[in-house]
């Protein structure tokens, strides 16, 4: 029972999980919630994670197996495919659910969300319009932050647009390792289409969009503060494609870009969370 447990965690896709949810709780209480509006945002958020995250390894285990993923547990067989889709089933359902103890406008949002990236998961994945489950997903995650708080607060369109890119962002960096993978067994979403260095260019303008975004799209003045986060934003993914390469040589997946997503989209947060601009 512990080594299926564990299985189930390795299979959620951890680390992006993680960070996505903990990027929802720290926007939560930037905007303003109280501790029980966190553990809602919180709880809901972590629920559409796994559900996607289970989601994808259960629909992609053939394709993992065909390629030697031996770092996916449901290919390797630590775990099984039909318990981690009843796994994603039930994240799935109790996404919705813990939504709607904020209000039912939020709920709507997180459940798009949802919907969004499970439609990546099949059949967008495969297909020119791979990167809008990411854009659409990533926007709708702060409106269901905003509009979690009583009086539902309209989220300001600035803060949409700049998740949108930063999930976009998030959909080349997150596919670069996977480039040869995709190719052996017919996966060829946007980024497959754009090439490796394509990849790099959108992902990395991308990020600098968001983040400028987030700077320059608030009422008043950009602080000094944001524009060292502009300038993060223009270093980190040239410096991530250089530990990529690195990985590369050693014979280890390149996971380095995207951390250096997780890693800007935190810094953006903290951003907005100290600045106090939200809403």
């Amino acid at each position: 029972m512990s080594s299926r447990v564990l299985g189930l965690v390795r299979a959620s896709h951890p680390e992006p999980a993680a960070a996505v949810t903990t990027v929802a709780g720290l926007l939560a209480w930037g905007v303003g919630h109280r501790p029980a509006g966190i553990v809602s945002v919180v709880l809901a958020v972590l629920a559409s994670q796994l559900a996607v995250g289970w989601t994808n390894d259960a629909l992609d285990a053939e394709r993992d197996a065909t390629v030697g993923r031996t770092d996916k547990p449901v290919a390797s067989g630590a775990v099984g495919r039909r318990v981690t889709a009843w796994a994603a089933a039930a994240a799935a359902v109790a996404c919705p659910l813990l939504a709607l103890t904020t209000n039912p406008v939020a709920a709507f949002w997180l459940t798009l969300a949802l919907v969004s990236a499970l439609l990546y998961d099949w059949p967008l994945k495969a297909t020119a319009f791979s990167v809008l489950p990411y854009a659409v997903s990533f926007g709708a995650l702060p409106a269901f932050v905003v509009l979690a708080l009583p009086g539902q607060p309209t989220p300001p369109a600035w803060l949409v647009a700049a998740a949108a890119c930063l999930g976009a962002g998030a959909h080349f960096a997150n596919v670069l390792p996977d480039l040869a993978d995709d190719a052996r067994t017919g996966v060829r979403g946007l980024p497959h289409r754009l090439g490796a260095a394509g990849s790099r260019v959108a992902a990395a303008g991308l990020l600098l969009a968001a983040t400028a975004t987030l700077v320059l799209g608030p009422p008043g003045p950009p602080t000094a503060i944001g524009w060292a986060a502009v300038g993060t934003a223009a270093v980190v993914p040239p410096l991530s494609w250089y530990a990529g390469r690195s990985a590369i040589r050693a014979g280890r997946r390149p996971v380095a870009a995207f951390r250096a997503v997780m890693l800007v989209a935190l810094i953006d947060v903290v951003l907005l969370v100290a600045s106090g601009r939200v809403v």
